[in-house]
């Protein structure tokens, strides 16, 4: 996908204040409603500069934009950073789906928005939605006295089999008088359980949005990302691990070892095992109630056939074995 350089398209500085992305975006706004222009391509700058000030009004989406660097040109090929988000705290708490909705792609925008903001429902663009959308930790909403809070904790599957206890720096973005934005880190002590799962929420009570007046502070939630693994594929409490094997131990039955997240454990692979089959490992997964499992994928590797004698065992296997890998295909 493309960058998108927001400042460019509501012509403003990226030192611009809040009032003056306002202006620039009204006078965009008369400029260019479909409902009034004469321009001919009205309604894909109206669009364009609905997502751009969708963007830039909203201090959050505007400090975790900036952090994307003044370097990045229009037009541009783009992928959004692999810890994009991490390390900031935004509005929005567990559950809130309030906020605007935003699908990517291409149709006709709403032209009924009113001069300061995009309507409910847009066409923003892949740029747009890989940054702010569902899936992203701006994908939340919510809000009132005392509003809850939320950012992203990455953890090891390790340490979500054990549980671990984390110190975060957290940028919160706030608005100065002068209407910049400015980041302010603070930080916060989180003890993880054992046994969480991905998207799972760990709520820090008083830690949110300060309430005004007598009011009571929003909460703090932490959202587990759990990063790759280089063994194990995660699905929900269950761990998959892909485990190679000599054609003879698939073929003769074997006992291995074989590694686990709590530690390696002894195995059987029955005799006649093929590759692809899976062998379960009862309880050897994500603590909870129940525990998940482990499921070992075998792959049979073959060994090279890269000297004389090896070249001998495999011809003389082809001519003494009646074996053809393709004989259920014949039927």
């Amino acid at each position: 996908m493309e960058f998108r350089d927001y400042y460019k398209v509501l012509g403003v500085e990226r030192a611009a204040t809040a009032d003056q992305i306002k202006a620039a975006y009204r006078r965009l706004a008369r400029k260019f409603h479909p409902d009034v222009s004469k321009e001919p391509n009205a309604e894909a700058r109206f669009k364009e500069m609905q997502e751009a000030y969708e963007v830039l009004k909203d201090p959050e989406k505007r400090a975790a934009y900036d952090e994307l660097g003044a370097n990045w040109k229009a037009g541009e090929q783009f992928r959004p950073p692999p810890d994009w988000g991490s390390g900031f705290e935004f509005s929005g708490g567990a559950g809130r789906p309030g906020g605007a909705r935003f699908r990517a792609g291409r149709g006709r925008s709403g032209t009924g928005a009113a001069p300061d903001g995009a309507s409910a429902e847009q066409d923003f663009s892949d740029f747009f939605s890989s940054l702010f959308g569902g899936g992203t930790p701006f994908g939340r909403g919510g809000g009132g006295a005392g509003r809850d809070h939320h950012a992203r904790v990455g953890i090891d599957l390790e340490e979500a089999y054990r549980g671990t206890t984390r110190t975060l720096e957290l940028r919160r973005p706030e608005v100065k008088p002068d209407g910049s934005v400015e980041l302010r880190t603070h930080t916060v002590r989180v003890t993880i359980p054992p046994g969480v799962t991905e998207g799972q929420l760990i709520r820090l009570a008083g830690q949110g949005a300060a309430a005004s007046g007598a009011g009571q502070a929003g909460d703090l939630y932490l959202e587990v990302h759990l990063q790759p693994h280089r063994l194990f594929q995660l699905e929900g409490r269950d761990v998959t691990l892909t485990f190679p094997v000599a054609p003879w131990e698939a073929a003769l039955g074997s006992s291995v070892t074989v590694p686990t997240l709590g530690g390696s454990v002894d195995m059987h692979i029955p005799a006649g095992a093929q590759s692809g089959q899976k062998l379960r490992l009862r309880g050897r997964g994500l603590p909870g109630a129940p525990a998940g499992d482990q499921y070992v994928q075998l792959k049979v590797v073959l060994p090279p056939a890269n000297s004389p004698q090896a070249k001998a065992l495999y011809e003389e296997m082809r001519s003494k074995l009646d074996f053809d890998p393709r004989a259920q295909q014949a039927r």
